[in-house]
C-alpha cells in the first residue's frame, strides 16, 4: 500500500517539470526583449513621432508592449495619474507571469508528507504482517519497511527538486520586475519630453477619444 503513494508524486513531478520548462521558455530573452522595446519607443517619442511609437507597440509581442500601447492613449493628464495607469498594468502583467507558480510550491510544500504518509502505511503494513504471522522476522518486515523508505526518499527527492524550481523562477521574475520598472521610467520620461514640447508650441490639441482611446485633463 506504501508504494501507492509514489505514483502521485511521480505524477506531480511530471506536471512541476513541464510547467517550469513553460515558464522557462516564457521567460527566455525577455528581460533582453523588454529593453529593446524601451529603446525604441524613446527613440521614437524623443522625435515626437507618435505613430512610430503605437506602431512599434503594435508590431511587439512582448507583454509589456500593451502597457506602454495604452500609455500613449492618456495625454495631458498629470503625471501621478500616468504613473499610476502604467504601474497598475506594469502589476498586471507581471502577475500573468507568475501564473502557475503557485502549483510548483504547493508541490514542493506537500511532497514530504505525502511520502511521510506513504512511510506509515509501510510500517502499518510491516506491523500487520507480524499480528498476521505472529513472526517479527526480517523476512516479514523488510517488504514494509522498503516501501516505507522509498516513499519518504521519493517525496523528499519531489519536495527539493519542485523547490529549487520555485526558487530560481522567483529570481526569475525578480529580475524581469525591476526590468519593467526601469523601462516604464524610461517611458514615462520619454512621455514628458512630448508633452513639454507640446506645450511649448502652443499646442494644446489632444487626440480624439476614436483615435487614441481615453482623454483627460489633470
Amino acid at each position: 500500500m506504501g508504494r501507492l503513494t509514489v505514483y502521485p508524486l511521480g505524477v506531480l513531478s511530471v506536471m512541476v517539470l513541464a510547467l517550469a520548462l513553460e515558464r522557462v521558455w516564457r521567460y527566455r530573452g525577455l528581460e533582453k526583449k523588454t529593453r529593446a522595446l524601451a529603446r525604441k519607443l524613446v527613440d521614437a517619442l524623443s522625435h515626437r513621432d507618435l505613430p512610430t511609437a503605437r506602431a512599434v507597440c503594435a508590431e511587439s509581442k512582448n507583454p509589456l508592449a500593451h502597457v506602454f500601447e495604452d500609455g500613449l492613449r492618456w495625454r495631458n493628464i498629470a503625471l501621478e495619474d500616468l504613473q499610476q495607469v502604467l504601474e497598475t498594468g506594469r502589476h498586471e502583467t507581471a502577475a500573468e507571469l507568475r501564473r502557475g507558480l503557485w502549483f510548483i510550491g504547493t508541490v514542493g510544500s506537500l511532497a514530504p508528507y505525502i511520502g511521510l504518509f506513504g512511510t506509515v502505511v509501510g510500517i502499518m503494513r510491516a506491523f500487520r504482517e507480524i499480528a498476521e504471522q505472529g513472526d517479527a522476522g526480517f523476512e516479514v518486515v523488510s517488504a514494509g519497511i522498503a516501501e516505507a523508505l522509498i516513499a519518504t526518499a521519493v517525496g523528499l527527492l519531489v519536495a527539493i527538486l519542485a523547490l529549487m524550481i520555485y526558487n530560481w523562477l522567483q529570481v526569475r521574475i525578480g529580475s524581469i520586475s525591476a526590468t519593467f520598472s526601469r523601462s516604464t521610467e524610461r517611458f514615462i520620461q520619454a512621455l514628458l519630453y512630448v508633452e513639454s514640447g507640446a506645450v511649448a508650441g502652443g499646442d494644446g490639441t489632444r487626440e480624439s477619444e476614436e483615435a487614441d482611446g481615453p482623454v483627460r485633463q489633470s
